[in-house]
């Protein structure tokens, strides 16, 4: 479990700033279950995330993926020229089988300046590894801690991680905290950032096509959410071509692939409209289908036919609204991360849903009984009503809500709510729309149609 991230100099991130996830009021449970990231468009909310996400992919691939010689792949703020010259920052304290961890590292544009991993048994730090430069010392827990280590520091380039080096010779002491990234970080990214494409939609088949008890925990999920849903197929192998398939349903789906859409819509009608079709037609029209979709083993998989209503007909993916299509996303990652344990990201988590959905999602990671394994949720949005009740519970914790800022010069800020010291029921959704909390856009009522129409009343030049 995550108990904070703290980074610097990451993109808009300047100096350096923290997301904890201790309690502030409620004692009894040792993490938050949920945060949420609030803050103006592009004051850095989704900065925070990429920059957790750059840090699980350097633990897991920085041997394999970063170049020798090359340097180190970082992203430092640009707006300041000394940024440059200064390290980037990336710090984990965990809770990892209820021994308290913390790892992090220094990095440059050439190389790893230092890296650290602590343990805290009896709550006593206790020294897994340090690394400083070229020089690492390991703990006096280790066994053969001089011969290893010095096989460690010869194997680990001045580009690579140590943590990396170390759990792929399956050093013991090493694994819990390289399992977590490997394993415990799931991410669902905004609609218009790149992503692997149906990430959550083959998480949700995986538990369709599981025990029935889990089957219908699912339908129950996707029945709750009133989106006219009654039942959902998988057909594991359709034969009518990969634009069926989650894959090749997302590349029509997409407003980037609106043409390739259409062309395809094109020959799928042509083929069910009856008309007699010679032999070296349709393999025609299968070629120019392949081409379109590209490799099937990217935009292939399983057909998913969604049931709807009283009548029960039977649509596809790619006949389902943007809603219906982010809410069974969102539960695929949901359920896998509420199976896990995992630390579920979330970018932009209200894109296209309804607050009450979203408030139903946030309610699954809170209820211990439906979070038995403490998986915890970090999410960025604009929602303010989940600031409000939903069937008169609180959706959030007054700890469990940050925001994000921007100064003059570009500078990320994170700060949480509770810095306000908020009243037990204070209105929180009214106070952060008034600008009370900051985090929100300097536009004022009127400021647009007066820009629009200039100073005379009428549209500026050009306008009509």
């Amino acid at each position: 479990m995550l108990r904070s991230f703290r980074v610097a100099n990451h993109r808009s991130i300047r100096a350096e700033q923290e997301l904890l996830l201790i309690p502030a009021y409620d004692k009894q449970r040792p993490v938050l279950p949920v945060a949420a990231i609030y803050g103006a468009n592009a004051s850095g909310k989704s900065n925070l995330l990429d920059a957790l996400r750059f840090m699980q992919a350097a633990v897991r691939s920085s041997y394999a993926e970063w170049e020798p010689g090359a340097g180190v792949p970082r992203r430092p703020f640009l707006l300041d020229p000394a940024a440059r010259a200064e390290p980037s920052v990336f710090v984990v304290d965990l809770l990892l089988a209820g021994v308290r961890h913390t790892y992090g590292f220094e990095i440059d544009d050439e190389r790893v300046r230092e890296e650290w991993l602590y343990a805290y048994p009896e709550r006593r730090r206790r020294v897994i590894f340090e690394r400083e430069g070229d020089d690492v010392r390991f703990g006096s827990t280790h066994q053969g801690r001089r011969a290893s280590g010095a096989l460690l520091a010869d194997l680990t380039r001045p580009n690579a991680l140590l943590l990396t080096v170390a759990a792929r010779t399956n050093l013991s002491a090493v694994m819990p905290a390289y399992d977590w990234f490997r394993d415990g970080i799931a991410s669902l990214a905004a609609p218009h950032a790149p992503s692997p494409p149906g990430t959550g939609l083959w998480q949700l088949v995986t538990r369709l096509e599981a025990a029935e008890a889990t089957r219908e925990a699912v339908l129950d999920l996707i029945r709750t959410a009133d989106l006219g849903v009654v039942d959902v197929a998988v057909e594991a192998d359709p034969d009518d071509g990969a634009e069926s398939t989650i894959g090749g349903s997302l590349v029509r789906a997409s407003a980037t692939n609106a043409i390739v859409g259409a062309e395809l819509d094109a020959l799928r009608g042509i083929e069910r409209s009856g008309f007699a079709q010679s032999p070296a037609t349709k393999e025609l029209h299968s070629l120019r289908r392949r081409e379109l979709l590209g490799d099937r083993s990217h935009h292939g998989g399983p057909r998913l036919s969604f049931v709807q209503g009283q009548h029960g007909l039977s649509l596809e993916l790619q006949d389902q609204s943007d809603g219906t299509r982010s809410w069974l996303e969102l539960i695929g990652v949901a359920l896998a991360a509420l199976e896990s344990g995992a630390l579920l990201l979330v970018d932009e988590i209200d894109s296209s849903l309804h607050p009450r959905l979203t408030a139903r999602l946030v309610e699954l990671f809170q209820d211990e009984r439906t979070n038995p394994r403490s998986a915890q949720l970090v999410f960025t949005t604009h929602d303010a009503a989940l600031l409000g009740a939903h069937l008169g519970v609180e959706v959030l914790q007054r700890d469990q809500v940050w925001f994000v800022e921007k100064d003059d010069v570009g500078r990320t800020a994170l700060f949480p709510l509770t810095d306000f010291h908020p009243r037990k029921n204070e209105n929180t959704e009214r106070r952060y729309l008034g600008g009370s909390y900051g985090a929100v856009p300097a536009v004022f009522t009127g400021s647009l149609v007066d820009a629009y129409l200039g100073e005379g009343g009428e549209p500026s030049d050009g306008q009509t």
